[in-house]
């Protein structure tokens, strides 16, 4: 549960700040008459959208297991860290397809110097709200809050791609105005490129990092009585991790000290190595 506060207080921070932005972004690129300036403030109205969906993803993947889910939620994050990563490159797109047909129909006004005011704000709020969330996401280990993270800051670059286009429109290059909103949609795509393959990483349950299998089996073999280790699997689930591991015990032990040994990794493991959920200890007599 504090899991979940903390990312939700956060959030809703972001949708605050955000909303204000949107709004003011969107006021200055009509006023100021800039199709760069519109597509930032569209971009960020998409950033509001994706922290909801972050907030809704916490909400569900905090919850204990229960019958139909008896291995917990978890994996309902990297679920909504793809839908985030499509409302990205779904609105990569559509400022790329705006930024073209300014291009090609040749109808670019030059921009006033209200939109460039907004630009500049909008680089300087953006890139703070991205370090403000990009803590916090790594602090409780959410892959969907890491990637509203992300977008803040593909916004961010947005915003410096709208400052030079307007700057460089206002110099009398007014085809720079919309050329900006077509190369940040680059920068866009990409990142919701990027995010949709990590989160579909976490669904197909790949194994953990090398750093974390070499402290498992540090852990492992400190435990008396452990006499090596024949296998071990782990596979990703969300934020946490599910181990599956065989180790060697003496073959002249009882059963009940076979199982206090396994008990002992078990503990062992879910304390010291706090990215793990649960993980199940099968014993094999060492020869």
């Amino acid at each position: 549960m504090d899991r979940e506060k903390i990312g939700t207080k956060t959030s809703w921070i972001t949708i605050f700040i955000n909303t204000a932005l949107c709004i003011f972004k969107l006021l200055a690129g009509f006023v100021g008459k800039s199709s760069a300036m519109v597509a930032d403030g569209v971009h960020t109205l998409s950033d509001i959208l994706a922290t909801f969906i972050v907030i809704l993803g916490l909400k569900i993947s905090s919850r204990e297991e229960d019958e139909k889910h008896p291995y917990g939620h978890e994996k309902f994050e990297p679920v909504f860290a793809k839908i985030i990563s499509i409302v990205l490159i779904i609105t990569g797109f559509l400022i790329g397809y705006e930024g073209i047909k300014k291009l090609v129909s040749g109808e670019i006004a030059v921009p006033g110097q209200i939109a460039l005011m907004a630009a500049l704000i909008s680089i300087i709020v953006k890139e703070a709200m991205y370090w403000y969330t990009i803590i916090v996401a790594r602090k409780i280990k959410s892959i969907s809050m890491e990637a509203d993270a992300w977008h803040h800051r593909s916004d961010a670059f947005s915003s410096v791609g709208t400052f030079v286009g307007i700057f460089a429109a206002r110099l009398g290059y007014k085809f720079f105005d919309p050329l900006a909103a077509v190369v940040v949609s680059f920068f866009i795509i990409k990142v919701g490129v990027d995010f949709y393959l990590r989160a579909t990483k976490e669904l197909v349950d790949e194994a953990v990092d090398r750093e974390t299998i070499e402290k498992i089996k540090r852990v492992v073999l400190e435990v008396e009585g452990v006499k090596g280790i024949q296998d071990l699997k782990t596979r990703i689930f969300g934020h946490k991790v599910y181990v599956d591991l065989e180790i060697y015990v003496d073959e002249r032990l009882t059963v009940k000290e076979g199982h206090d040994i396994a008990q002992r990794v078990h503990d062992a493991l879910e304390e010291e190595v706090d990215c793990i959920k649960h993980c199940m200890v099968h014993i094999e007599p060492a020869k």
